[in-house]
């Protein structure tokens, strides 16, 4: 007999969310939160750089350590048991580390530049890289959201030479036709973006010319 929540497990899409020190940690928690809310299974993986981002941006205080971490966003956002994994930057032996275990779709958001230019080089020093390099090299679905003003031609070679690779680059530009009247409205623009290019059902903000349907 087949246990049926193996077999649920089984078949829960998993994500892998990756947040880096670029500014911009809000978007990162907010499509964490709404993965979540959409039953989704994800993989985290938050650098050092966005710890120290984090507690700067929001007044969040995550605890150091991978476990601690799981254990405070899963409680944050209520998550289910098993439905949250943290990862640390070496731990090597985790799913996403290989093709054989990596989920089919990864989002680094926000994507700081350093982590661009590694990703794009395939530098791999650590598990966020090594994760992207996994998705890169089996053709699975890639997504960075980079936060920076202005691009120089370095980012900006960095953008095309993964576009070209299949990646989608949503840099973190809210806009603003649907008339934000909070930080949280600009958002969940950029979340409702990502959603989008995942294939996930969202509410966060109207298609375009949908009132006119």
């Amino acid at each position: 007999m087949v246990n049926q929540k193996a077999a649920g497990a089984d078949t829960q899409e998993t994500i892998t969310v990756a947040i880096t020190g670029a500014s911009g940690a809000q978007y990162g928690l907010r499509l964490l939160q709404c993965l979540l809310a959409k039953d989704k299974r994800v993989f985290v993986m938050i650098s050092r750089a966005a710890q120290v981002v984090i507690s700067t941006e929001t007044d969040l205080k995550l605890p150091g350590t991978p476990a601690d971490q799981e254990q405070f966003l899963s409680q944050m956002y209520k998550a289910k048991p098993n439905q949250l994994k943290v990862f640390g930057r070496e731990q090597w032996m985790a799913p996403v580390a290989s093709g054989s275990g990596a989920p089919s779709k990864m989002v680094v958001c926000p994507c700081s530049t350093g982590s661009l230019s590694a990703i794009a080089t395939g530098a791999s020093n650590n598990l966020i890289e090594r994760a992207a390099d996994v998705a890169l090299k089996e053709r699975r679905q890639l997504i960075l959201v980079p936060r920076e003003a202005p691009y120089s031609e370095i980012h900006l070679e960095h953008m095309l030479k993964l576009t070209r690779m299949g990646v989608i680059v949503i840099p973190a530009s809210p806009g603003f036709y649907n008339r934000p009247t909070t930080i949280e409205d600009m958002v969940d623009f950029v979340v409702a973006r990502i959603l989008n290019q995942l294939n996930i059902e969202q509410s966060l903000l109207p298609k375009w010319g949908e009132d006119l349907i």
